[in-house]
């Protein structure tokens, strides 16, 4: 059996209380999800079990707390993966 692509997205930014989904679906929207992601170099963690999790909240709504951690370590991630890049760009 195949299992079916699905993908979310979160946004945080200061001015928000915790971070939010901005998008999520299966499928054929999950696919123009990512490839908008990677048109846009957004940063992808592949996490089916958090994507599942992550699906459960409505969309521009803000992550439960009981997720609070495991997207703080995602983020966390990401950003040192930024600060990484943009170190390295900045490279002669």
């Amino acid at each position: 059996m195949k299992s079916i692509k699905k993908a979310a997205a979160v946004r945080y930014t200061l001015s928000d209380r915790a971070p939010r989904i901005i998008a999520k679906g299966e499928g054929r929207i999950a696919e123009k999800i990512i490839k908008s992601a990677l048109e846009y170099n957004v940063p992808i963690v592949h996490d089916p079990k958090l994507v599942e999790l992550l699906s459960y909240v409505d969309i521009d709504k803000i992550i439960p707390e009981s997720l609070y951690l495991i997207v703080a370590e995602v983020l966390a991630y990401i950003y040192t993966l930024d600060k990484e890049y943009s170190v390295n760009e900045r490279k002669p």
